[in-house]
């Protein structure tokens, strides 16, 4: 299957998950997956939340920001991935000048 993201329209998430500013993205939603291609705009963050009966992961294309975790931060660039299992909780904080621009997958159980 092939998901046609180039070819979709923005929708915009303001203040997601109680973050700052907006995230826009573009998902493609089934029973057991989101896949979405975001972009986060400089000074834009994903509010800190929980994975309660899913997981996550983010897989960075360009930009630079940071991941903030129960107990760490972490630098995230193009070429990284992020993970946050099930249970755990997390933001994402585009502290850069440029937009970040990523894939996330949330795998539901």
């Amino acid at each position: 299957m092939i998901i046609d993201f180039p070819n979709m329209e923005d929708g915009v998430l303001k203040n997601f998950k109680g973050g700052e500013k907006e995230m826009l993205t573009r998902p493609f939603v089934d029973d057991a997956h989101r896949i979405m291609f975001n972009t986060l705009p400089p000074g834009a963050s994903i509010g800190f939340h929980k994975h309660e009966n899913t997981d996550e992961v983010m897989y960075f294309l360009s930009g630079e920001g940071k991941v903030l975790m129960s107990d760490t931060d972490e630098r995230v660039f193009p070429g990284a991935a992020h993970y946050c299992p099930e249970g755990a909780s997390h933001s994402l904080v585009n502290d850069g000048d440029v937009p970040l621009v990523f894939f996330a997958v949330v795998t539901n159980f």
